[in-house]
């Protein structure tokens, strides 16, 4: 089965057990300034998980696109990706273990959906330690689950228990907190024990990772495909004790890549359909054939991950140009280093805007931004791929000034790699062709250091989780609705939001208007903010459909992002938009808004930054 035949089956299954299939969420973070990107599919339904109620209803499913940066560097191997898609499912204080776990099983196993061998189902469960009992909840509900084909399916010890290879026998495995607890145990808030599932894919054990093999070992015989999170637990911030909710939640995540791959018997993921069909144009462009040599393997699979990455990227509704900070800079690593692979394949000339047409051919049916925004996507990769052709050309010249002693050091060959976009490999081939010599060590040692760096610098940009939406970025974000408003008020009503982004301490709020603000207009602007935070304006929501919505003159941002039903969120007299929160009851609490900032962004789109401060009534 295709990605996309899987994924529709998953939303069907979903469908029918009552669920809403709502539409997935932007790449790009709206209101969660500590993660550059949306990395799993509960990462926009935060609010909800923690109480707001959701317009479509307790019962949610969806295929949520997801980008994860930490490993950009591994990718080409056999199973790191950057763009993925999760498959996920969410009880929001509705349904439980039991109906999480059943339609889990059902999905997997019955032949009217997956159709997956029983028998090759193994699953983990939380172990239990001082904090909180172990699971026996799952452990019985697993049982009869695998009950039901007459599988005794006991409790094994990782590590001394054999897993079954027939009915009987260590099917169900209980692990530290480490394994299956969700969030990290240090982090407060909502968290809970969680359930993994498992595939055993039938590959011999390697001995090197242990006598004994289970789910849990990284010998690859076992494919973790689904993860069930029970939040059942809150987590004190005084003392870190753990108290159970009245309310508890369902998250759960299916990696669809990953479950395609184990559903066709592929090797690795990127013997998928939807994977070769890239390749193969690699393969027409450079002359090489796939899995004929390692090193031409890794720059297909590293190719054919990045112009999908990168395109949904620039293609989001929300979309990303290449750029030297924050996420544009992750676009342009994306698309330079496809770029470096492809020279490295032999490939002189522009290919990877050709790549993002084929990504969007695949992809458009689901994603329709895609295709709405095809010549973007395009032009802006092309664009960069020009751009680094001549860096490419002045880093030769720099190689051609370092090499004038025949000696590359460390310190240099990293110069190359960071800053005209280098491998190693290539510098190596370019000191090997003139009889000079480089220290690779000096290198590994330059390049680690920098890797130390840039993971200590962004730990905090990629801590994800339940984290607290802090009071700061909840003024901020309802401050947005405000300063929309008062910008149509005072400039007309073609502004339209483009894009906005809150940290804890300033907005950053894009907008459609062709000329630059004025002083007297931005002094304007910041009046009809202020008046409306000094008026104390209650902030309500209701639900409605998106016409009802409209009817009442609401506005919409990114409408394709939401479902049959919206929140709607009316402050006084002064505004009412379309939005997903969080906000404060009341305007008071935001204290003085100042525009710290006016500029122009791209052609007809300008930006303001600002912040909100002093006293909160």
């Amino acid at each position: 089965m295709t990605l996309s035949e899987i994924r529709q089956k998953y939303l069907d299954f979903f469908k029918s057990k009552g669920h809403a299939v709502i539409p997935s969420a932007s790449l790009i973070p709206e209101n969660d300034p500590t993660v550059l990107f949306t990395m799993a599919g509960m990462h926009p339904l935060i609010p909800y998980l923690k109480g707001q109620a959701h317009p479509m209803g307790v019962r949610l499913a969806n295929s949520q696109k997801c980008i994860r940066t930490g490993d950009i560097e591994e990718v080409g191997d056999n199973r790191h990706l950057t763009f993925f898609e999760m498959l996920g499912n969410w009880s929001l204080g509705d349904y439980f273990k039991p109906e999480s776990i059943g339609w889990s099983y059902e999905f997997l196993t019955d032949k009217e959906w997956l159709g997956l061998d029983p028998l090759k189902i193994y699953v983990s469960v939380f172990e239990g330690d001082q904090d909180a009992p172990r699971d026996e909840e799952s452990v019985a509900i697993w049982q009869a689950q695998f009950g039901m084909h007459d599988i005794a399916a006991e409790v094994g010890v990782a590590g001394r228990d054999e897993p079954a290879s027939t009915n009987r026998g260590a099917r169900i495995f209980a692990y530290p907190k480490s394994k299956n607890w969700w969030p990290d145990p240090k982090m407060k808030g909502l968290c809970g024990p969680d359930t993994e599932i498992f595939y055993d894919t039938g590959k011999a054990h390697d001995p090197a990772y242990g006598q004994v093999c289970h789910p849990n070992c990284d010998c690859g015989r076992f494919v973790e495909i689904w993860n069930n999170v029970f939040m059942q637990f809150q987590r004190e911030e005084e003392g870190g004790q753990l108290k159970p909710l009245p309310s508890k939640n369902v998250d759960t995540g299916m990696g669809l890549e990953r479950t395609t791959a184990v559903l066709n018997g592929a090797q690795t993921v990127f013997d998928l359909q939807e994977f070769q069909v890239l390749i193969s144009a690699v393969e027409g462009k450079s002359g090489k054939k796939y899995g004929t040599d390692d090193a031409a393997t890794r720059s297909m699979r590293i190719i054919a991950d990045h112009a999908r990455a990168a395109t949904f990227i620039i293609g989001d509704p929300r979309g990303v140009l290449p750029s030297n900070v924050g996420q544009g800079y992750i676009v342009r690593r994306l698309i330079r280093r496809a770029v470096r692979e492809g020279r490295r394949l032999g490939i002189r000339e522009p290919f990877l805007s050709h790549l993002a047409g084929v990504v969007i051919g695949e992809f458009g049916g689901h994603y329709a931004e895609l295709e709405t925004n095809r010549t973007k996507v395009i032009d802006a990769i092309m664009q960069e791929e020009e751009k680094f052709d001549k860096t490419i050309e002045k880093g030769l010249k720099e190689f051609e000034s370092m090499m004038a002693d025949h000696v590359i050091t460390g310190e240099e060959a990293f110069i190359l790699f960071s800053t005209y976009g280098f491998p190693l490999e290539l510098t190596q081939e370019l000191v090997g062709e003139r009889g000079g010599n480089l220290d690779v060590e000096a290198f590994k040692r330059e390049f680690e250091k920098h890797q130390e760096l840039s993971r200590t610098a962004s730990a905090g940009a990629f801590k994800g989780g339940l984290a607290e939406h802090s009071v700061e970025t909840t003024r901020l974000h309802t401050a947005t609705h405000l300063l929309q408003k008062a910008l149509r008020s005072v400039l007309g009503d073609h502004v339209a939001q483009k894009g906005s982004n809150i940290t804890a301490e300033r907005l950053r709020f894009d907008f459609s208007h062709a000329q630059k603000m004025t002083p007297e207009e931005i002094k304007q602007v910041e009046d009809l903010v202020n008046d409306a935070i000094r008026r104390d304006l209650p902030v309500t929501r209701e639900e409605m459909t998106v016409d009802e919505a409209k009817s009442t003159g609401a506005i919409g941002l990114f409408e394709q992002k939401y479902g049959d039903k919206v929140s709607v969120y009316t402050v006084g007299d002064f505004s009412k938009e379309i939005c997903g929160g969080p906000h404060v009851t009341h305007t008071g609490e935001l204290g003085a808004f100042k525009i710290q900032k006016e500029e122009a962004v791209s052609a007809g789109v300008r930006r303001i930054k600002a912040t909100v401060e002093g006293e909160k009534r």
